[in-house]
């Protein structure tokens, strides 16, 4: 797949944008501030409906304007996709596919795939566990978009849960025989996320340990994936090993059901849902070391790269052939880094790279070059300019 055409209206700091694409490596390029970032942001909308850089979708809508539109051509082998997004900050966003108008906005999900690699990704190794399960969702409903329906009502039921333990804590009785019904609704759903992230990990983690002995060399230590659960059968952590037998969805909700009765009266007593995929994380190790605390700077940022590196090329073993987004990256690595880097994106049917100085990009990825500056992106290659493009208004 790859984009052929991005429109967008009233998005971040863009009134109105027109930008014909081609498939191979184009180079975004232009002083911090112009909205280089935006346009790529934009792209990582269509694939996620939302951003890596803000947890909401006020910020994207230009200010002074009442919502923002993201509209995109897209080709795979030889159909045609157009992607249209109003996003309403407050309200619904709608969505179109092909002008027909989709019941519920993550319909989309799925149909559209790429694989960003940003600065904000060192979080990964270095944040906090939420950026890491947020990471770990993400990628599965790319793969599976049914998961987006269990991973948002899981959500809604530990919200409905939470509420119910701040109350229970002040006035037992009904509120606590209101509760089991949760709990069977938080067991099921926390089952089958629990079993996605389990199977993902184990599927993800021989692409990122490649990834990382190809960006840091064959003499670095071993970067390996484990899972760490709130729930003993789900992981404690331990590198996965290939071949391993992973539990079932059925069996990991009934070992979530009895480690949530084992911790009723502390979670009564704290008013918060102790156990469940939304207290875990996804462990990153060098070695025998967790990364998080013991990886050097260079090490973190191999890992970080490894790890979209490695989503990348788990896409791509799918049968999936995502668009590679590289956002104001190549300027901080080292030769080596940059040349590894550089081999993955020449070889994507499509790649997508924002600089500052066009000198800080290899020169075998500045196929197209686009100059953003003053509100408008230019593209320097006469051809690029030439190609077709979907002219219409946006609204």
């Amino acid at each position: 797949m790859y984009l052929r055409h991005l429109q967008l209206g009233s998005f971040r700091n863009w009134d109105r944008v027109d930008l014909a694409l081609r498939p191979g490596p184009t180079v975004l390029v232009g002083r911090n501030g112009e909205g280089k970032t935006n346009l790529v942001e934009a792209v990582g909308y269509l694939a996620t409906m939302g951003s890596h850089r803000v947890s909401g979708d006020a910020p994207l809508v230009r200010q002074g304007a009442s919502q923002a539109v993201v509209r995109a051509a897209l080709r795979r082998e030889d159909r045609e996709l157009l992607v249209e997004i109003e996003i309403n900050p407050g309200k619904a966003n709608r969505v179109r596919v092909n002008r027909a108008p989709l019941s519920r906005p993550r319909e989309l999900l799925g149909l559209v795939k790429s694989v960003l690699f940003a600065p904000e990704d060192l979080v990964l190794v270095r944040g906090d566990p939420a950026e890491r399960r947020r990471f770990l969702d993400d990628l599965l409903v790319s793969r599976t978009p049914r998961l987006a329906g269990v991973r948002s009502d899981y959500d809604r039921v530990l919200k409905q849960r939470n509420a119910l333990l701040k109350t229970a804590r002040m006035a037992r009785g009904n509120a606590l025989a209101t509760l089991d019904v949760w709990d069977g609704h938080l067991v099921d759903l926390g089952g089958q996320l629990l079993a996605a992230r389990l199977r993902l990990v184990a599927d993800l983690a021989p692409h990122v340990t490649r990834a990382y002995a190809g960006v840091a060399g064959a003499d670095a230590a071993l970067a390996a994936l484990g899972y760490a659960s709130t729930v003993p059968l789900a992981g404690d952590g331990t590198p996965v090993r290939p071949g391993t037998t992973l539990p079932t969805a059925e069996e990991l909700s009934a070992a979530l059901r009895e480690r949530v009765a084992e911790r009723r009266n502390e979670e009564v007593d704290r008013g918060m849902t102790l156990v469940g995929p939304h207290r875990d994380d996804l462990v990153i190790s060098l070695g025998s070391l967790p990364a998080k605390g013991f990886a050097s700077h260079g090490e973190s940022w191999s890992l970080a790269l490894a790890l979209k590196l490695g989503c990348f090329a788990l896409l791509r073993a799918d049968g999936d052939e995502p668009i590679l987004v590289l956002d104001d990256v190549f300027a901080t690595l080292d030769a080596d880094r940059r040349a590894a880097l550089a081999a993955v994106a020449r070889s994507a049917e499509q790649c997508l790279v924002t600089a500052a100085v066009l000198d800080d990009v290899p020169v075998e990825l500045r196929g197209t070059v686009v100059q953003v500056a003053g509100g408008q992106a230019v593209p320097l290659d006469p051809q690029a300019a030439e190609d077709g493009a979907v002219r219409e208004e946006v609204t």
